[in-house]
Formats: structure tokens, C-alpha cells, sequence
């Protein structure tokens, strides 16, 4: 097996031998993690046409992959959760039972490597020795995998020194297209036809079979880290999310780290790594992650989470120096790009990256491109794979085997209408049910038919490795068993006027938002009792070098009570899929958001009053449409109370 000596792990030897027995790869190439190793190998892609080195001069060790066009996003149909009883996966995820799925598996990988080299990939999800990481071991054919890897996981020969002899998640993974004696290899081999992406729960291990790109293939990513981890999550009592994790730091120093959890296209990696108006001086925003969290209680009960990715793995169109300036930083060296656009001068480029279009570009499928096509150069899947440690506003402490305490979670969606700007729950179970009902509306790059809501549970449904109510209810207990959890948030930067326009901003002057929450978390900011949580007044809220009017803030915090109605009604769906194992406490949480409806006006909006009125004896005191006063929400230490 060639293994190296350092390799003492009986188990893992024991399972890359049935591998390659079952395989038949033409060699096996155990993976040290070194320089030296990441190019050679991608020396050895640019000589098989799977990538092309960039201009070194503009993006020094980058390289641009195409895939094949068959294989270019997550394939959600193809996706199981092989449990052993139906009912433990859940009606939100697709299931064949584990012994019928794998006589299915072992087929298809009999011989599926012969002609190709079988890498084996030791890594640690989060800082290797950490109480919140665990190791993996990916088994890949393909080198596009191995140095993906190295970026986006800490992997290498100091994880199988850490492993030692103990317990490891087994990541199995083929690209499908084995090569007989003399056949030429294609550029992006995959199989077209069939794909296969396979997790077994109670085995921890991951089997993934025709697929070689993302989600599918680099199996510590979505697979691991989140179908996998959060049933190893609900088992051993800890949180394993589709979250950013971001620090933010104010003038006088204090840190305050949040994670937030978005659907896709929702900004979720601009806000993780977002710049402050400048005219809100000394306030910084530093970056943990930008995709995933786990996060588990400390001796005290406080949680700490961590990255347990190292790299980012980001959506490449609509990033520019406008949306977010520190992710075009990061990748402007070491960089892989997938299925972007080629510029003549050997530089990169993709829709949303310059207002202007360039001449001469190469399209994602290798073909000249044609402005006047209407089609896309990029592919709207297209990606960068860049080291967490390039980003410029990376936290001193994303590295820290420890974590970083979590002070509040924020949940958001793309919404045009009805949910307001920000909104803080009422208690930690209102929360979980804002989270648990949040939805998104439907973009054209997502899904066919465009801006329909689409309920998306804590930003999760297409990573939840088991039943969505079992893992709300996961939640409400998660929450009883820490004796102050975090603050509950949900915000919605995509709310529109009659004729489409968005009404707020966005970008860096979600800061203000921002803000607001950090200071509501330490007991220093008023809020306003709505119908559906806590919200800020006008007054509440960092307004410096932003012109925006008390009637422009009441366009986003307002409620329409109709429209409410209408939404709780359309969640109902949701609730009568998992209606056997729903939380009760759901059901009268919707019957009590809907009596504060029914007694609330027609629109719900904000109004000032008098200087004399406010707590603080300046021009910053409200009530809202049944007088409901302003709160401290705290003491006057700071400390937090529950209303």
C-alpha cells in the first residue's frame, strides 16, 4: 500500500486495503499536506489540461479549472441519508436503506479507479487537537480533490500524527471513470450519468461516486461538516450549522462574535466579512468563517464555536470590490478557480466583477465568448477555493483550538416583503421558531420559478443529516441546558418598495444592524416591542453618513398584520410535513404570533416622542401603534434579563 511509517492507524490501513481491492487503482498516494506535494500535483493537473496557471505576475499560484458541464453544483437529488429506518432521515431528505444502497456502491466502484492514482487524504475538520474538531480520512481519485483539500481543511501528515490510533470518519470518493490500458484521459473526468452521494450516520462515513466537483467530492465540506456532524452533533450535544462566525469589535476594544445563518445568495459571505461606513469610526468587523460552525458548551455552560473549515469555498459571480472587497483580497494569490471566465492576459473574470465586460474572454465551457449571446461567461455556480489565513479580516483568534464565545445567532432570508429589517425574538424559543420557519425567495440562478418562498429551516434544510423536527427539537432542549444562551436575532436585508427598488442599502451599512445587535447583547440598546419580537426605534440606530429618514426606517421595520397572517398560514406546509415529530411548543408559538396579529393594527409602524419620554432624557423614546414603551431589555449593570 505504500503507507508511510508514520501511518500506525490499524483500522484506516485496514480499510485503504479493501478499498483498493474493490477500486483497483493503478496506485496508492498517501497525502503529507506539504508545498512541495500541492505543486507537483497541480504541476501535474496543468500537464493533463485539468487546470491552466494564471498570470503569475497578477495571481501569483493561481490556477483556473472547467469542469465538464454535466457536473457543476451539488446534486440534491442524487443526495441519501442512508440511516438504517426511514423515519430517522426525515421527509425533507432522500433515503434508501443502507444495505440496498450499498450493493448499488459496491458495483460501481469495482474497478472505477483502475488507471488512476487513489489518494489518501488525512485531515482535521477545525485546529487539529481541538475538543471541537474531529478527523477524517478522504479516499479520492482525483488530484482536483487532494488540493482542494489542503486548502479547505487542515490536512496533511500532522493530522495522521494527531489521529494516532483513534476514530476518524471514513470519506470514500471516485469521480466514476476508470481508464483502460491506453485510453486518454479527459480533462474533467467524471461519470455523466450516474451520481451517488451517500451518508451513513450510524457508520459515520461518507461514500460519493461520479461527482468531482464541490459539495460532492470535497466530502470535509457540506457532507462532513454538516449532514454528518450534525447527527454527531445531536448525539453528543452540540451544534453543527450552516453558520458564519464574525467578530465584532467596537471603538473602546471589547469583542463581541456572533454567527448568522443564510440560505444561498443571500450575502451570507459579504456580511462575514463586511466593512463598516467609514463614518462609524473604530467599529471593525473580523472574520471567523464564512460558511460553517460547530459550536459546543464549555464547562460553563458558554459556547464556543469554531471554523472547522480552512479555506473558503465561495461563489465567484457578484463578488467585486464594491460587495466585498476582502474576499477579491484574499483570492488574489493561491488561489483555484472553477468554471470562471478567462481573460486574454491570463487573469480571471466573471459577471458582477467589473461593470464593463472584456474583450477577448474564453467562456467556462473553453469557447471565445460573445457578448451579444445573453449567456453567461461564468458558469452562475463558478468558484474560488482560497486559505482562510489570506483574508484581510481575519480574526487574531479563528485559529484557536478553544473557539470563540458566541453571544448571539442571527437567522436571514431573502425577502421582498413582510419580515422587517431586524427583529430580536422574544425569549430562545421564539427564536428556534424563527429560525426553524424562515424562508427565502427563489432567485433565477437557484430554482426555476423566481421569487417564491422557499422555507429553508435554519438555513439547513439541504445539510440536515436527520428528521428537520427532530433537530428543532435538538434545539429547544440545547437551549434549556445553558444557563444563558445567546441572544436570537432574524434580519432581512432584501425588502422592497411598490417598484422593486430595495429600501435598504445593504453591504457595509448592514453594520448598523449590526451594532444595534451587539449593544442589545450587552444590555446598552432600547428596543421596541412589536408583534412579532423586539425591534429598534429610528433613534436606536448609528444613522452617521447614511441619509436615511424616519419614514425610510418605518418601510423596513413596519409590519403589514395581513400579510403576516398569510405567512404564518404558508407555514403550515412545513409544519404539517414533520407534523408527527413537530415540537408542540410550535403550535401554541404560532397561535400566540397570531393573537398579537389579530390585535395589532393594520400596519404596524414606529413613531417618535418627546426628549422628555426617552429613558435616556434625549429625543429617543417611542411607542409603537398600542403604545407598547421602549426597553433597556437589562439591568443597570448591562446583564440581560428575559422580558
Amino acid at each position: 500500500m505504500n503507507a508511510p511509517s508514520y501511518v500506525k492507524n490499524e483500522k484506516l490501513l485496514n480499510w485503504v486495503n479493501e478499498v483498493a481491492a474493490l477500486a483497483k487503482p493503478d496506485q496508492i498516494y498517501w497525502c503529507d499536506g506539504s508545498q512541495e506535494e500541492y505543486d507537483r500535483l497541480c504541476e501535474q493537473m496543468v500537464q493533463a489540461g485539468t487546470f491552466k496557471r494564471l498570470n503569475q505576475e497578477k495571481r501569483p499560484g493561481c490556477y483556473l479549472a472547467w469542469s465538464d458541464p454535466s457536473d457543476v453544483a451539488r446534486v440534491e437529488d442524487k443526495t441519501y441519508i442512508n440511516c438504517y429506518r426511514k423515519d430517522d432521515a426525515g421527509p425533507t431528505n432522500n433515503w434508501v436503506h443502507p444495505t440496498e444502497i450499498k450493493e448499488t456502491l459496491n458495483g460501481l466502484f469495482d474497478g472505477c479507479m483502475k488507471g488512476r492514482t487513489m489518494y489518501v487524504i488525512p485531515f482535521s475538520m477545525g485546529p487539529v487537537g481541538s475538543q471541537i474538531s474531529h478527523i477524517g480520512v478522504e479516499i479520492s481519485d482525483s488530484a482536483y480533490v487532494a488540493v482542494n483539500m489542503r486548502i479547505m481543511t487542515r490536512m496533511g501528515k500532522h493530522v495522521m500524527d494527531a489521529l494516532g490510533d483513534g476514530e476518524f470518519v471514513k470519506c470514500l470518493h471516485s469521480v466514476g471513470a476508470p481508464l483502460e490500458p491506453g485510453q486518454k484521459d479527459v480533462p474533467w473526468p467524471c461519470n455523466r450519468d450516474t451520481k451517488y452521494i451517500c451518508h451513513f450516520p450510524e457508520e459515520r462515513s461518507i461514500i460519493s461516486y461520479g461527482s468531482g466537483y464541490g459539495g460532492n467530492a470535497l466530502l470535509g465540506k457540506k457532507c462532513f461538516a454538516l449532514r454528518l456532524a450534525s447527527n454527531m452533533a445531536r448525539e453528543e450535544g452540540w451544534l453543527a450549522e450552516h453558520m458564519l462566525i464574525l467578530g465584532v469589535e467596537a471603538p473602546k476594544g471589547e469583542k463581541t462574535y456572533v454567527a448568522a445563518a443564510f440560505p444561498s445568495a443571500c450575502g451570507k459571505t459579504n456580511f462575514a466579512m463586511l466593512i463598516p461606513p467609514k463614518e462609524m469610526e473604530g467599529w471593525r468587523v473580523t472574520t471567523v468563517g464564512d460558511d460553517i460552525a460547530w459550536i459546543k458548551p464549555d464547562e460553563h455552560g458558554v459556547l464556543h464555536a469554531i471554523n472547522p473549515e480552512a479555506g473558503y469555498f465561495g461563489v465567484a459571480p457578484g463578488t467585486n470590490f464594491h460587495t466585498n472587497p476582502n474576499a477579491m483580497r484574499t483570492i488574489e494569490k493561491n488561489t483555484i478557480f472553477t468554471n470562471v471566465a478567462l481573460t486574454p492576459d491570463g487573469d480571471v473574470w466573471w459577471e458582477g466583477m467589473t461593470p464593463e465586460v472584456p474583450d477577448g474572454l474564453i467562456d467556462w465551457t473553453g469557447k471565445p465568448y460573445d457578448k451579444n449571446s445573453g449567456k453567461p461567461a461564468a458558469h452562475a455556480n463558478a468558484r474560488f477555493t482560497a486559505p482562510a489565513a489570506q483574508c484581510p479580516s481575519i480574526d487574531s483568534e479563528w485559529e484557536n483550538p478553544k473557539g470563540v464565545p458566541i453571544e448571539a445567532f442571527i437567522f436571514g432570508g431573502r425577502r421582498s416583503k413582510t419580515v422587517p429589517l431586524v427583529c430580536q425574538a422574544f425569549n430562545w424559543n421564539f427564536g428556534v421558531y424563527v429560525a426553524g420557519t424562515m424562508g427565502s425567495e427563489t432567485t433565477a440562478a437557484a430554482f426555476g420559478q423566481v421569487g417564491v418562498v422557499r422555507r429553508d429551516p435554519f438555513a439547513m434544510l439541504p445539510f440536515l443529516g436527520y428528521h428537520a423536527a427532530d433537530y428543532f427539537t435538538h434545539w429547544l432542549n440545547f437551549g434549556r441546558t445553558i444557563p444563558n444562551p445567546p441572544r436570537i436575532f432574524a434580519v432581512n436585508w432584501f425588502r422592497k418598495d411598490d417598484q422593486g427598488k430595495f429600501l435598504w442599502p445593504g453591504f457595509g451599512d448592514n453594520m448598523r444592524v449590526l451594532k444595534w445587535i451587539v449593544e442589545r447583547v450587552h444590555g446598552r440598546s432600547y428596543a421596541v416591542e412589536s408583534p412579532l419580537g423586539w425591534v429598534p426605534a429610528y433613534e436606536d440606530m448609528d444613522w452617521r453618513g447614511l441619509d436615511f429618514t424616519r419614514e425610510q426606517f418605518n418601510q423596513v421595520v413596519g409590519i403589514d398584520r395581513e400579510a403576516w397572517k398569510q405567512e404564518l398560514v404558508s407555514q403550515e406546509e412545513l409544519f404539517m410535513k414533520l407534523y408527527d415529530k413537530l415540537p408542540k411548543e410550535f403550535i401554541w408559538m404560532k397561535e400566540l404570533l397570531m393573537s398579537s396579529l389579530w390585535r395589532s393594527p393594520e400596519q404596524w409602524t414606529l413613531r417618535g416622542t418627546d426628549a422628555a419620554t426617552h429613558p435616556n432624557g434625549h429625543a429617543n423614546g417611542h411607542t409603537n401603534g398600542h403604545g407598547s414603551h421602549t426597553e433597556m431589555h437589562g439591568n443597570p449593570h448591562g446583564a440581560q434579563q428575559t422580558k
